[in-house]
């Protein structure tokens, strides 16, 4: 699975857990909470969520690639410094 795809899924469920609390918060009690529009408006959001990431691209996607490919690239730097003893810190 693609980096866009897992961060799109993780965006979009962190978006319809967000709304059904903040749905779930607007009931005086727990029994006046209206599953219905819990769920409906949610899912929603959750679509919604999926098509702005695709309308508009993940920073966080991108990071993650720039991070995975940076990690499979050795960093000549690093090896020199520790073969003269000193790091960078």
């Amino acid at each position: 699975m693609s980096d866009f795809i897992k961060c799109a899924l993780i965006r979009m469920a962190r978006t319809i857990a967000q709304t059904a609390v903040a749905t779930i918060g607007t009931a005086a009690v727990i029994s006046d909470v209206d599953w219905r529009i819990v769920i409906s408006a949610s899912l929603l959001a959750g679509l919604l969520s999926l098509l702005t990431s695709v309308a508009t691209g993940l920073p966080e996607a991108e990071y993650a690639e720039h991070i995975y490919m940076s990690h499979d690239e050795p960093d000549d730097a690093d090896e020199e410094d520790e073969e003269e003893g000193t790091y960078d810190e």
